[in-house]
């Protein structure tokens, strides 16, 4: 699915709140999943209710029917001068009930489903801000395949239960209460007898709800397991074929497939002992209710119309009962999912830019002031006393080892990650203490492997602004040396990029990040391993674009090639956390250290 260019007025879910209406009922009841289900359908109450409205309006013909046939039958087996008409009349009514069903379920289903799926859809958009502002840290930690999960599957198990709840619940309520009303005006030892059924319903509920929630629990965790593993194998595909390890794929697959069976198998057998013993126990009610009242009108203290009466209101509350039952799965699969929006939701590592100064001007200078860095529940220092000055519009190349920490101090220049102890200065602002979305305006980033969408190459290069001249856009492919690679397509910018860019040549979707990154005229360039990947010819190509780029903007350069880098202001080589040697290229060679023998590695 290709990202257009989206203008504000065109989204329908508002975003840009500090934080939404949905956020803030999981926050408010977040010890409480029903008030949490409720709380997110507030504003949506005044259609909910014409919904309930209409629905028991359309639904009045179930529960006059008994009456009616109790009339119609009493009618019959004592006749009298008024027998025909009371028969007529009867039909009548049943009739003009069962008519207006048409009119009032078109109501009921359209205030219903306007606030179902609108709750659904902004839900979902609650997801996808959260999941904007959540820090690259949280990212690491959890996989995308869960997320997914998440925002699809989750939501869509909510708007199951919803469906439940406002339908299902509203029609058990009126049935059960029209049943019982009836019953008590007709006679209390009917009705007296009719209630020994609810303590039966909340023992066999009580006894079954725990066991359900857990298997829920447990299912819910192996499918999001199951939905990441599915996407990383698609993505290993190409891995796996070029060295022949199909059937292994296959295996390890396969065994997380059985771990889903088996928790599913488990579920669905707590779940149908549960309905079979409800619908014993309630069967058999219901045939000793058939043998009371018989035994009451063959007594003559009721009619055989009352009979029939009674047993039809009584096999409603049966129902009624076994539809809560039934329902008791479908809850707890969907409080389960709550709980499971919840987890991203209530997560609070995210970046918070409330109160701190926006960024309007920058000249690009940095500074690092004795930075160390570590990730949590580790005592490994990946920054050690780093110690560094960079001036605006200067070019710097980071070198070294793998795990040197190079790639540490691009996260941290990018404000991906803060130092553990220390600062980083930006034109002498601690770059902890400012809104770091207004800084990244002016910071563009080439990554190793270039992060290309589904649409065309245009937008692409554009991606993000709403608005692009032409000539910014063939300025933008000039500079990244992208000219010729246009020229030769049939439909130029307009060419359909496949997922991932995979119908395009390594060097071919480097140069476009490029093109994005100029387009944007950025005062600050992080360029990581931007030419690793890439043969000489495409490498040299790439090193046009990227001279292009760095032109009177502060540069961070990454690399393992040292040929990209020879006209770099200063290279620093990081050893242990720590900036050991700076200088230029020629300066570092000179003085034959750390540099001058990777140098030399690298030409043997």
């Amino acid at each position: 699915m290709s990202k257009q260019n989206i203008d504000s007025k065109d989204v329908i879910i508002t975003l840009n709140n500090d934080e939404d209406s949905f956020l803030k009922e999981f926050r408010l009841n977040k010890n409480s999943r029903f008030k949490t289900l409720f709380g997110l359908y507030k504003g949506h109450y005044g259609k909910l209710l014409l919904s309930s409205l209409f629905f028991v309006i359309k639904a009045s013909p179930v529960w006059v029917l008994p009456i009616i046939t109790s009339n119609i039958l009493n009618a019959v087996s004592s006749p009298d001068k008024t027998s025909a008409h009371t028969i007529l009349i009867n039909v009548i009514v049943i009739s003009i009930l069962i008519l207006q069903n048409v009119p009032t379920h078109y109501l009921h289903i359209k205030y219903y489903f306007r606030a179902i799926r609108s709750v659904e859809a902004g839900l979902r958009g609650s997801l996808v801000r959260k999941l904007q502002q959540l820090s690259i840290t949280y990212y690491t930690q959890m996989q995308s395949g869960r997320l997914q999960s998440k925002i699809m599957r989750d939501v869509e198990t909510i708007e199951t239960l919803s469906s439940q709840l406002f339908t299902t619940l509203l029609n058990i309520f009126f049935s059960i209460v029209i049943s019982l009303s009836v019953t008590i005006v007709k006679s209390r030892i009917v009705f007296i007898f009719f209630l020994l059924t609810i303590p039966i319903a909340v023992l066999i509920i009580t006894y079954f709800r725990k066991k359900i929630r857990n298997h829920n629990r447990e299912f819910r965790k192996e499918i999001e397991e199951t939905s990441s593993r599915v996407m990383e194998m698609v993505e290993m595909v190409p891995v796996t074929r070029a060295h022949g390890l199909e059937q292994f794929e296959i295996l390890q697959m396969e065994k997380q497939l059985n771990k889903v069976a088996e928790k599913g198998y488990k579920l669905d057998l707590v779940q149908n002992l549960f309905g079979s013993i409800s619908w014993v126990a309630f069967q058999i009610f219901q045939i000793i209710c058939l043998g009371f009242t018989g035994f009451m009108a063959y007594k003559g203290k009721i009619s055989a119309g009352e009979v029939i009466l009674y047993q039809s209101y009584f096999a409603t509350i049966i129902n009624q009962v076994s539809s809560i039952i039934a329902l008791l799965p479908t809850l707890s699969k969907g409080l389960e999912s709550v709980d499971s929006i919840g987890e991203v939701l209530l997560a609070y590592d995210v970046e918070d830019y409330r109160n701190k100064p926006k960024i309007n001007k920058i000249d690009g200078n940095f500074e690092f002031k004795q930075v160390h860095f570590h990730y949590k529940d580790s005592d490994n220092e990946i920054l050690n006393e780093l110690n560094l000055s960079v001036k605006a519009g200067e070019t710097i190349a980071f070198v070294g080892k793998s795990g040197a920490g190079k790639s540490t101090i691009l996260n941290l220049i990018i404000g991906f990650i803060h130092p553990t102890e220390g600062t980083v200065l930006l034109d002498g602002k601690d770059l902890n203490k400012i809104d770091l979305k207004s800084y990244r305006t002016n910071l563009a980033v080439v990554p190793q492997n270039s992060i290309l969408f589904s649409g065309t190459i245009r937008e692409n290069i554009t991606y993000g602004l709403p608005s692009v001249t032409e000539k910014q856009l063939e300025k933008a492919v000039e500079d990244a040396n992208l000219v010729e690679l246009i020229d030769s397509l049939p439909e130029g910018l307009d060419t359909k990029i496949s997922e991932h860019g995979s119908n395009l040549s390594g060097g071919q979707r480097q140069r476009i990040s490029i093109a994005r990154a100029l387009i944007r005229n950025p005062k600050i360039i992080i360029l990581d391993e931007a030419t690793s990947a890439l043969d000489s010819i495409s490498e040299q190509k790439i090193q046009i674009a990227i001279n292009n780029l760095v032109k009177n903007r502060t540069t961070f350069i990454v690399t393992h090639r040292l040929s990209t880098i020879r006209n770099a202001d200063r290279i620093a080589f990081i050893k242990d956390g720590k900036c050991t040697e700076i200088g230029s290229y020629d300066e570092l060679i000179e003085k034959q250290g750390d540099f001058y023998q990777l140098r030399n590695l690298q030409e043997l």
